[in-house]
């Protein structure tokens, strides 16, 4: 922050990316891109929960537990995941957040929320699928999965091979590639 208070601010309002400071995951105030990301007119997500953007109220549990975690250990929390707008579609979004204090992380944190659907697919995909696609794409094994979903690896092989079929893909390479956004490399590699 510089000592110039509306330059502050007119940076935060002029942000190419969607900002919104946040208390215990409502929003305090956000700026007109991120707004805009989420498909909301100017002004009436203040005071709304962030719960609102997600595709499903697990969702937002889990994801909120998994983001407490790190933010606790690390003071930050990145990740890329489906979101959704106000309209009901869903997207890939990369989102990234900064705490005040971690041994609250919730109680006032900083969220940069980025559009990245243009480089990801959107395949419908159930909320576990959604959820191992998250992780996958974060590098981990079906162990770390299983133990971060409180599910069996075995559940999990099941809801990655689904989503290696709907994702036309043959490995966790191709998977990871496609749900990135970076080419696929054909059979001559």
């Amino acid at each position: 922050m510089t000592d110039h208070p509306d330059v502050d601010a007119e940076a935060f309002q002029l942000s190419p990316v969607g900002l919104a400071l946040t208390l215990e995951r409502t929003i305090l105030t956000c700026n007109a891109r991120f707004e805009a990301t989420f498909g909301y007119d100017p002004g009436t997500l203040a005071g709304q929960s962030l719960s609102l953007l997600y595709p499903s109220a697990d969702e937002y549990r889990r994801i909120g537990e998994i983001g407490l975690a790190e933010m606790k250990r690390t003071g930050s929390y990145h990740d890329e995941r489906i979101m959704k707008r106000r309209d009901g579609s869903k997207f890939w979004c990369s989102v990234h957040g900064q705490s005040r204090d971690r041994t609250s992380p919730y109680a006032r944190a900083v969220w940069c929320m980025i559009d990245i659907s243009d480089s990801r697919p959107i395949v419908d995909l159930s909320r576990r699928e959604r959820q191992v696609a998250m992780l996958v794409t974060e590098g981990r094994t079906s162990k770390q999965i299983a133990e971060t979903l409180q599910i069996s690896p075995r559940t999990v092989e099941a809801h990655r091979a689904r989503l290696f079929e709907k994702l036309k893909v043959r490995n966790t390479a191709e998977c990871v590639a496609r749900l990135s956004g970076l080419p696929m490399l054909g059979p001559e590699g």
